[in-house]
């Protein structure tokens, strides 16, 4: 026998964390399944284990940092190709793109992270920095 992969999954679907890695949503598998372990999917509202089989029609929901995505699957695939074919796996629910991306909005309009420039703070800036954390 060469070496072939066994599919003992049914047809038209597939684990999560490897549907979730074809569709370019992670670079790899292993951080597909990391997320799903943490918690960070869920697939019909309910917590999700990296074994779990998507079909079309499912809903998943994923949350990346501060980024949620609301997702109906639209396709599954064993392998990961190339975006274009990524995007026809998934179609983005119009709630979750417009939270979204006022999500996104509301990153970019953050201010940068604070700096003090080229040398240590100051005596006044030291007080300052007291005075917002709510210190003395």
């Amino acid at each position: 026998m060469k070496n072939e992969e066994i599919d003992d999954s049914p047809l038209g679907k597939v684990r999560l964390d490897k549907w979730l890695w074809a569709a370019r949503f992670f670079k790899t598998r292993a951080l597909a399944a990391e997320a799903i372990d943490g918690g960070k999917v869920d697939v019909h509202g309910d917590r999700a284990k990296r074994a779990k089989l998507v079909q079309a029609g499912d809903e998943i929901r994923l949350r990346q940092g501060p980024i949620e995505w609301q997702l109906l699957v639209k396709g599954v695939a064993e392998r990961r190709g190339s975006a274009e074919i990524a995007q026809q796996l998934y179609e983005e629910t119009e709630a979750g793109r417009r939270k979204r991306e006022a999500a996104q909005q509301q990153l970019r309009n953050m201010p940068a992270a604070f700096a003090f420039g080229d040398s240590k703070p100051g005596k006044r800036d030291r007080r300052e920095l007291r005075r917002l954390k709510g210190g003395d």
